[in-house]
């Protein structure tokens, strides 16, 4: 029924221009405001579009709400380091010194918006 539709993930955030600012200036995104500046749309890369809105009772997601496929996660662990952005260190992992964690066939590594939703970047490798 829904195999040919397209579709969008969505989720919340505090406060909509901290969103635009982070996702738009600090992660490079390009990002458009829709239905009067009430939804962000993060335009990703293969066209995926996900959509973002202000809740002002937002409890961040206990999740990854966005992963992040590259090609040198180290390269962009360091650029976001320049920008300020801090990695997370979640419990029960096993991390390298920069906060990496090293497992089969992929690296990856986390950090949270300005609402504290959870992202992360992973590189896949040979193992």
């Amino acid at each position: 029924m829904l195999a040919t539709t397209t579709a969008s993930a969505t989720f919340a955030v505090r406060d909509l221009a901290a969103a635009k600012e982070f996702y738009g200036d600090v992660l490079g995104l390009r990002v458009t405001e829709a239905y009067g500046g009430a939804i962000l749309q993060l335009h990703l890369a293969g066209g995926m579009q996900v959509l973002v809105y202000a809740k002002q009772d937002h409890t961040p997601a206990a999740f990854t709400l966005l992963t992040f496929h590259v090609e040198d996660l180290r390269a962009v662990v360091a650029e976001l380091a320049g920008k300020g952005v801090k990695l997370e260190r979640p419990d029960g992992l096993e991390l390298d010194d920069e906060g990496i964690l090293h497992a089969p066939g992929h690296d990856a590594a986390w950090f949270t918006d300005p609402s504290g939703n959870t992202i992360s970047l992973t590189q896949n490798r040979d193992s």
